[in-house]
């Protein structure tokens, strides 16, 4: 496999004025990256978020007795914490300045995915899309390849944060290995990989915080166009150990 990804360039500000799918197309082509069916373009979260008008003023939030317990407790801003509880279906732990959240779209992640950074210095924050895998399946109409839109999350057990995949479209969310032997001959019984993941990970090294790339095409991974998405990434209940 020769993997490849190049940044996609010249993306302008983005706001709820402009098609999302118009601008990466643009982009694309100014960037001279012909896209062909078996490429996937990777979106960060922030410029979705934009794109779909889903920005909180913080200026305009008046927090709630709740909200204000919880940010003395966690040190924040309480209008934040009132805009992080709006878009938490279960505050999973509360340590410290550490909020731990399961969103409305079952996500567990910090502060429900409401971010500061990357908006407008601080006074508003974005918040996830509303149906990350709805808008990749638009953008792989409108693009004519995979989408996987990304967001950075922590770890359990280890430090350091990763892009992992939110929506995606045709990609393979899952790569079920169980009932093949490995390079012994050894039987693999629960090796499940998530390719959307891994992928998502290696575009965040190149949309990072501090590039101003909010995309990139990412080509030379080999795949067959699915139905699935996100969706089947999230682990159920009966199975999640620390719930």
């Amino acid at each position: 496999m020769n993997l490849q990804v190049c940044p996609i360039q010249h993306i302008p500000e983005i706001d709820p004025s402009v098609g999302l799918g118009a601008v990466l197309k643009k982009g694309l082509s100014q960037s001279g990256l012909d896209v062909v069916p078996q490429d996937i373009v990777a979106v960060a979260q922030k410029v979705v978020s934009k794109a779909e008008g889903r920005i909180v003023q913080l200026a305009g939030v008046r927090p709630s007795a709740y909200s204000r317990l919880i940010a003395r407790h966690a040190a924040k801003d309480p209008r934040l914490v009132e805009v992080i509880l709006s878009e938490t279906r279960r505050l999973v732990r509360l340590r410290r300045d550490v909020l731990i959240c399961e969103t409305r779209h079952g996500f567990v992640c910090a502060n429900a995915g409401v971010d500061r950074s990357n908006v407008d210095g601080g006074h508003s924050v974005t918040l996830l899309p509303l149906d990350p895998d709805k808008t990749a399946a638009t953008l792989a109409r409108q693009l004519g390849c995979g989408v996987i839109i990304t967001d950075t999350f922590g770890r359990p057990w280890r430090e350091g944060l990763v892009d992992v995949a939110i929506g995606s479209a045709g990609v393979p969310p899952l790569l079920d290995f169980r009932g093949r032997t490995d390079g012994y001959g050894y039987p693999l019984r629960v090796t499940v990989l998530s390719p959307v993941d891994a992928l998502a990970a290696v575009a965040g090294l190149v949309m990072s915080k501090t590039s101003r790339v909010p995309a990139v095409l990412i080509r030379g991974f080999e795949w067959t166009p699915v139905a699935e998405n996100t969706q089947f990434l999230k682990r159920s209940p009966e199975k999640d150990l620390f719930r």
